[in-house]
């Protein structure tokens, strides 16, 4: 047996024991129909916890208390700190979306970074997996380090092309997430990405104000990436070449027309609210309210 056969095989065993552990079906998928839930939506909104909790690690509770006030029902969990990702923590998530009849569909780990042996880079990503499917997610978005740094793009690659064979076995889709001044930045960034790592449950999660605050034209993105496009951020910002967030309409970025594009392409998945980090709590309910009725219309 050569050394790719050994490697893919314990991918494929370390897959698979993982989900003996939870012994635990999926069952937040979009597609998926809930009891009572009636015909399933094909695209739908979610929000983000960082949308009611900023980027501290506030064990969700800013955002479990509004949310129910809010009419947004699917939810992805930014899991950025260690006590997110423990069992407790993950039984926590999940009795505290069931007391509030809110649906987990992903989980955002913290980024891809391996600037010499990529082993913690994989296992961590293996487990944010594991993790998600105990909340019923099939969706896990990660983005990159800072441009040039943490082993580049060449180690986002790397990573992903061992995650990718567990990811068809565990039924999981890996969100490859764009920002501004990072990895994965540029349209030729997911050129690299996507020639190298074929596998259809690797993809993009389209960032519409990141892409603007990095000056990468959106139409662009779109028509080249479209049929790899699982996940689209909706958030708004300042202007092109900046990176700001600010209310919806009150910036540069066309998420109306991005979304619009997508729907033509025939885009299956979730449009989400990532209005982050919250700028104005006093009107954050109002806003986020605003924010579902913009975008409601595109649900289908």
């Amino acid at each position: 047996m050569n050394y790719e056969t050994s490697r893919r095989d314990f991918l494929r065993a370390t897959s698979l024991s993982l989900a003996g552990l939870s012994g635990l079906q999926s069952s937040g998928d979009l597609f998926a129909n809930p009891a009572g839930a009636g015909k399933p939506k094909q695209v739908e909104l979610a929000i983000a916890t960082i949308t009611i909790d900023g980027f501290g690690d506030m064990n969700f509770e800013p955002f479990f208390a509004l949310a129910p006030k809010l009419p947004f029902k699917n939810v992805e969990f930014n899991c950025w700190y260690a006590r997110n990702l423990t069992p407790a923590g993950i039984r926590s998530i999940k009795e505290r979306c069931r007391q509030h009849k809110l649906t987990p569909v992903c989980m955002q780990g913290s980024s891809f970074g391996a600037s010499g042996n990529i082993i913690k880079d994989v296992t961590h990503k293996l487990w944010n997996m594991e993790a998600a499917r105990q909340l019923g997610c099939k969706r896990v978005k990660f983005t990159g380090a800072g441009r040039g740094s943490e082993g580049g793009l060449d180690a986002v690659i790397n990573v992903l092309k061992e995650l990718a064979p567990a990811a068809e076995e565990m039924g999981m889709l890996i969100l490859v997430e764009n920002h501004a001044n990072n990895n994965l930045e540029t349209i030729e960034d997911y050129d690299r990405i996507f020639s190298a790592v074929s596998s259809p449950n690797v993809g993009m999660c389209m960032d519409n104000a990141h892409f603007d605050g990095a000056n990468v034209d959106l139409m662009q993105v779109v028509d080249r990436f479209h049929s790899r496009i699982l996940h689209i951020d909706l958030k708004d910002t300042e202007r092109k070449g900046i990176h700001k967030v600010v209310r919806y309409g009150q910036g540069v970025t066309d998420n109306a027309g991005v979304v619009e594009r997508m729907l033509g392409h025939g885009y299956k998945g979730y449009l989400l609210i990532e209005m982050a980090p919250p700028q104005h709590k006093e009107t954050l309910e109002e806003d986020l309210k605003r924010a579902y009725q913009l975008f409601q219309k595109y649900e289908r």
